[in-house]
């Protein structure tokens, strides 16, 4: 071995302010909020919630602010920093504060939500193991905990954090589909799903497309997955269940039944103790998506709607839809802990048995994930915060909104309601003069207000004339601003009405 002839040249320490977690640096953290907050209430905020341009204008106006795509050779500097990326994102981002945001399950984050996730990031602790964050897992167990008892679970119920509701459907899927191969002799965790005949997963046709997705990533493949009529409500029918279960013979494996809690564009919930007595007959996994209704049990109005969630066996919820947190906080609950038993794995370099044994372990058992970011703090300082008559109140306010917003739809001679207000949400269509034209200009209005930038209206596309009929391009009114008035709903629908005819006229100067 050469010797070291000569000493590394010496630099000057760097300063311990620059870790969030010192003294000086979370200091300076409270500080640079503080800085980004006024520089965000300098920008130049939209008028409406989008800022108005065309897509790739403003798009090419926020690349522009950010400069040449090239990592500097000196950095800006902290509040340098921050201002420029707060500007960027106040003056061509959107602002779901605004009573007229109203496209998607994508709520204003609570104020004491951000700042916990704020002390959340301080802290970058990891729920894997025992030595990466005590307190972040004790503060998920306990997050847990209270969410396993307003699922109405039992003692043995169980849950873990995911990055959101499409990884919960997966993760259900994950030990339902392990679950099934067990129960014909097979280790699928081991061994794979070669051996496993015909896997079948039922759910309603209006069930959340990650159950297709899920599918396919766990090698079941998306031909497994046979959707079910809904009924005049838009929900599963326990009748097509009991007839699609009994109709399978040896040749397949039922690995689950997936209800739906809160269809994404209806809030249409399936009939939860039907569809899980069913499953339970045929001994099937009963997983219920819940992402989105989930929220429903804060409130005394509207809790009765999830009666017999406590019979499923596994239930996804999404607190960044109705519980105002910033995405993604999306939880699985399995009302039995040995659920996780799929997922179990010892490392030696993360929670050796013997470490494990003495009480120094972690969650890494729950997730498919190692490294896992502390979500449940934000969750759970809302839930500290705000109660569940505050959470309550919020809720009932945002279905008081869409009630109203039904009424209004109903009373206007220009708009169709195509799905009542279950939840939060409200379909219908604008009425044209000319009925097949109805389509293009739903689709026409809803880019104008985007573009203009006056209102985020939804999407999709619904059996207008009940189900079984054909599908049409209709809007839809996701409602999760608990801050909005009535009077701003009918300002929303005022816009769109307005985008309407102006549609309806450029497309009949267009055809001249």
């Amino acid at each position: 071995m050469t010797p070291l002839t000569e000493a590394p040249p010496t630099a000057p320490p760097l300063p311990a302010s620059l870790l969030a977690a010192s003294r000086q640096g979370l200091a300076d953290v409270t500080a640079a909020l503080a800085g980004a907050v006024d520089t965000a209430l300098a920008a130049r905020r939209p008028a409406g919630p989008i800022p108005a341009g065309r897509p790739e204008d403003v798009l090419k106006a926020a690349a522009d602010a950010l400069g040449a795509h090239e990592l500097p050779i000196e950095g800006l500097g902290t509040k340098a920093a921050l201002d420029l990326l707060t500007t960027v994102l106040v003056e061509y981002g959107i602002d779901l504060s605004h009573p007229r945001a109203a496209a998607h399950l994508q709520p204003p984050a609570l104020a004491v939500a951000v700042a916990a996730d704020t002390l959340a990031g301080v802290t970058n602790a990891s729920l894997d193991t025992y030595d990466s964050g005590p307190s972040a897992i004790a503060v998920e167990r306990w997050l847990i905990g209270v969410l396993t008892r307003l699922a109405r679970f039992g003692e043995r119920a169980d849950g873990v954090l995911t990055p959101g509701g499409s990884l919960s459907n997966l993760l259900a899927l994950l030990l339902a589909r392990d679950a099934a191969a067990h129960r014909r002799g097979i280790d699928a965790r081991q061994h794979g799903i070669a051996a496993l005949p015909g896997p079948v997963v039922l759910c309603s046709e209006l069930a959340h497309f990650s159950t297709h997705r899920a599918c396919a990533a766990l090698g079941l493949g998306e031909a497994a997955v046979r959707p079910l009529p809904v009924d005049a409500q838009r929900r599963m029918r326990p009748d097509a269940l009991r007839q699609a279960l009994g109709s399978l013979g040896p040749e397949h494996t039922p690995i689950a039944v997936v209800a739906t809690a809160g269809t994404t564009d209806y809030g249409s919930v399936d009939p939860l103790p039907e569809i899980a007595e069913i499953a339970a007959e045929h001994g099937v996994w009963t997983h219920v998506d819940a992402a989105y209704g989930f929220g429903a049990l804060f409130s005394d109005r509207l809790a009765d709607r999830l009666t017999g969630l406590e019979l499923a066996d596994s239930v996804t919820l999404d607190l960044h839809k109705i519980g105002w947190q910033p995405a993604a906080t999306s939880v699985l609950l399995v009302s039995d802990t040995t659920a996780f038993t799929a997922l179990d794995r010892h490392v030696a370099y993360l929670n050796p048995a013997d470490d494990a044994d003495a009480g120094y372990d972690g969650l890494l058992g729950r997730s498919l994930q190692t490294t896992r970011r502390p979500d449940a703090v934000k969750a759970a300082a809302t839930l500290l915060a705000h109660g569940r008559e505050g959470l309550g109140r919020m809720v009932d306010a945002c279905h008081a909104l869409a009630r109203h917003a039904e009424r209004r739809v109903r009373a206007e001679p220009a708009l169709e309601l195509v799905a009542p207000a279950e939840l939060t949400t409200v379909v219908f269509r604008y009425r044209t003069a000319d009925p097949a034209a109805a389509d293009e200009i739903n689709g026409a209005l809803r880019r104008r207000l985007l573009e203009t930038g006056t209102a985020l209206v939804g999407r999709t596309e619904a059996a207008t004339a009940g189900p079984g009929s054909p599908k049409r391009v209709c809007l839809k009114l996701t409602l999760l601003n608990p801050t909005a008035t009535t009077a701003d709903i009918d300002g929303l629908l005022d816009a769109v009405l307005e985008a309407g005819r102006t549609c309806e006229r450029l497309a009949e100067e267009g055809a001249a």
